[in-house]
């Protein structure tokens, strides 16, 4: 018997805990070298476990829903032994489905266990966890996944007198960008500046060479790579924008790690190109690419999102025209990025229309004064009103 201990990834030392969100794999099921076992939630980002080596998983010690440590053991798997059907655990069991009835109630008078998974699953189908049917002396998931929620028929639905509520528990990744939020806005000095862009020379630029440039490097030329490239030729003109704090001490960076806010379906996350002084177009628009893909796959991993010297937010591509994006600490200040509208403008003394982009600059007044805050703005400004200064330096 060659037994190996599942362990739960080493967590960053911002994270204390994680939780179990779904083991994958039921004691006595064969795995696959690689194959996922479960998928463990942090703070930060959604982790997946696998196996290091193909056999049997004898035993679970770890539960949906549990709270665990870093480095803590949750599973046993044999690598010696060949598939075996055993009894799944409590956790685990299967029953046949179980068509929701009025009379449901627990299988005994004893108040079942349940874990933070199923309250959640339970709630979110408008169920009561202690009324579902099951063994033991505990409700699993698939006890909840086997009942049919009853259907709301259309007269009920236009039924003035019927208001429906849904309460479901903030994820954890919702709770810490909740509060990293509040702390931003309670601990910074937090003021935004704006301008305005004329988009029409990039927008030129990028039509120009859109077709040879994803034909050459197999990816598309978007705004991004410009907005994020001008980023960091005005943060080299002003050190104190690409600082952070620490205590009572400004660290300036000698470093351009830029962190780009990405939607996924559990939030939103800022992933971190590393050295983009030293990318290129094509570099940067990989890899945010990558980074799309990844975060809608839950398959950021903790050192994607760690560090960051700057961040860079685009509400545009939700249609947002203008907003004041807060800080993300220890970070002294952040790019938003907005639509782009057709407005009227005033251009060599005459009234043009022209694809404008209103942007906004918030940043701690603690570190960075308003001159310097607002020439940044403006040296982002220049360069994608005239984006040769990206190329010649200027």
């Amino acid at each position: 018997m060659s037994i190996q201990e599942i362990k739960v990834p080493v967590l960053a030392e911002s994270v204390a805990d994680a939780t179990l969100l779904n083991w994958c794999k039921k004691p006595g099921e064969a795995v696959q070298e690689s194959e996922k076992l479960v998928e463990i939630e942090t703070d930060k980002v959604v982790l997946e476990v696998v196996a290091h080596q193909a056999g049997t998983l004898t035993e679970i010690l770890k539960a949906d829903g549990d709270n665990v440590l870093s480095e803590e053991v949750i599973a046993r798997l044999d690598s010696n032994v060949a598939p075996t059907v055993t009894s799944p655990t409590p956790v685990m069991e299967e029953k046949p489905a179980i068509a929701l009835k009025v009379e449901l109630a627990p299988s005994s008078t004893a108040p079942a266990k349940t874990s933070p998974a199923v309250r959640k699953l339970a709630t979110e189908q408008g169920i009561e966890p202690g009324a579902v049917p099951h063994h033991g002396d505990r409700v699993t998931k698939a006890d909840v996944l086997k009942i049919q929620k009853p259907s709301v028929s259309p007269s009920s639905q236009s039924d003035a007198s019927v208001r429906v509520e849904e309460r479901v528990p903030m994820t954890r990744l919702r709770k810490r960008v909740a509060e990293r939020l509040l702390n931003a806005q309670h601990e910074h000095a937090i003021l935004t500046t704006f301008n305005e862009i004329n988009m029409k020379p990039t927008m030129d630029l990028r039509k120009k060479y859109k077709d040879v440039f994803e034909k050459k490097h197999g990816v598309k030329l978007g705004f991004m790579s410009f907005f994020t490239k001008a980023a960091v030729a005005a943060l080299q003109k002003f050190p104190v924008v690409n600082a952070s704090t620490e205590g009572d001490d400004i660290i300036y960076h000698g470093y351009y790690d830029i962190g780009i806010a990405v939607s996924s379906p559990r939030g939103l996350v800022v992933p971190i190109l590393r050295d983009v002084d030293a990318m290129s177009f094509a570099d940067v628009e990989k890899g945010i690419t990558d980074f799309g893909r990844r975060a809608r796959d839950a398959q950021l991993s903790l050192d994607d999102l760690t560090g960051g010297t700057f961040t860079i937010t685009n509400g545009g591509i939700f249609g947002s025209m203008l907003s004041t994006p807060i800080l993300n600490p220890p970070q002294s200040a952040i790019l938003g990025m907005h639509n782009i509208v057709e407005r009227p403008i005033a251009e060599n003394g005459q009234v043009v229309i022209r694809p404008v982009m209103y942007v906004a600059l918030s940043y701690d007044h603690r570190l960075v004064d308003g001159r310097d805050a607002v020439q940044f703005l403006v040296a982002i400004k220049n360069a994608l009103e005239d984006p040769s200064r990206l190329l010649l330096d200027v």
